[in-house]
């Protein structure tokens, strides 16, 4: 009887000891320093010379030592962890947004957890801050481009850092976006410079923040000059979708300029143009915004307006990080330039 309780607690023993990883002793025994060396090192403290650092992480490499970063969350009162709460509808800018937030993170040694919503609804967007609760995020990054984010019954949970990109900043939240009105302005003056009497445009999806400020701006540029003010033709933000607006437009021997709330869309308007035998620019200019690296590359290359997506995901990063250290307050929105890039898909209207 003894025996074989002596064998069950061996046998326990011994799977626990599977179970166990390496400890930071283990590591300090491989590496030959202290355990409070390990343990400067494992929490990312800068008072460990470099050769010490190396030696260490070489240690952890060899026997398969991994940080406990619940521990480490504990002690020091941050996860090194970001939620980002964004749409599920795939878009060019949320897209390069994301890809420059996780570009910001990574060398300040957090992570990124990401939280998709299919609708802005308050459903919706709580569910999203509790799910990142439970997954111990230390701040929130929400970039979603549906404007109904911005209504009233749209509240948002308190208790988190967060910061918000591309909406109106009706909260009290650091908010960073790309100027989307003074971009459309600048695509329609350019246009309006070169002679053209008036400007038709094809706008995003209605539900967008994004395309309701530019063809907002289009609009009171229009207005401004005194000009006739064309009905909108609206897209979903697709290249198919701007080839259909572009048929109907092309159909229209008094449409001579033409703004694209997007370099996709402006893309299918150029297919539908060439289709037609209306040529570009020389019998309609065509306008985009954006700035993707294939609107050089277009057919004739494309006059568009470049917004900075890495200059926005940096600026979120920067005031959520400043947040989480300081607990400061939000501050005045960061609203970021845009800059027109003409090229060849603009000219003067025929003679």
């Amino acid at each position: 009887m003894t025996v074989a309780r002596q064998t069950a607690t061996s046998s326990a023993s011994g799977r626990a000891s599977r179970r166990r990883g390496p400890s930071m002793a283990d590591v300090a025994r491989e590496a030959g320093v202290s355990g409070q060396t390990v343990s400067r090192v494992a929490n990312g403290k800068t008072n460990v010379d470099d050769a010490t650092r190396e030696r260490v992480l070489a240690a952890m490499r060899r026997i398969g030592y991994r940080p406990n970063s619940a521990a480490r969350a504990l002690r020091n009162g941050q996860f090194r962890s970001i939620g980002v709460i964004i749409s599920a509808l795939p878009t060019f800018g949320n897209s390069r947004t994301l890809d420059a937030i996780a570009a910001a993170v990574v060398p300040e040694g957090f992570s990124i957890i990401l939280m998709p919503v299919t609708r802005p609804t308050q459903g919706e967007v709580t569910g999203a801050f509790s799910t990142l609760n439970e997954q111990a995020v230390d701040g929130v990054i929400i970039l979603i481009e549906q404007h109904q984010l911005d209504q009233s019954e749209i509240e948002l949970p308190h208790g988190l850092p967060v910061v918000v990109i591309d909406s109106s900043a009706q909260y009290a939240y650091p908010v960073v976006d790309n100027d989307q009105a003074d971009g459309a302005a600048r695509a329609t003056r350019h246009l309006l410079d070169l002679g053209h009497e008036t400007v038709w445009h094809i706008a995003g999806p209605p539900q967008s923040y994004s395309a309701e400020r530019r063809r907002k701006s289009w609009q009171a540029t229009l207005a401004g000059a005194g000009r006739v003010v064309p009905p909108v033709s609206t897209g979903d933000w697709s290249p198919e979708s701007g080839y259909q607006a572009g048929l109907r437009l092309a159909a229209d021997p008094s449409v001579t300029a033409v703004f694209a709330a997007n370099d996709q869309m402006a893309l299918g308007l150029l297919r539908a143009l060439h289709e037609t035998g209306r040529r570009v620019p020389e019998e309609v200019s065509v306008v985009g915004f954006d700035d993707m690296e294939e609107s050089a590359h277009f057919w004739p290359p494309l006059t568009t307006i470049r917004q900075s997506f890495e200059a926005v995901g940096r600026h979120a990063v920067e005031a959520l990080l400043t947040e989480i250290e300081t607990g400061a307050e939000a501050g005045e929105p960061v609203i970021l330039p845009t800059e027109l890039v003409i090229r060849s898909s603009t000219a003067p209207p025929p003679a």
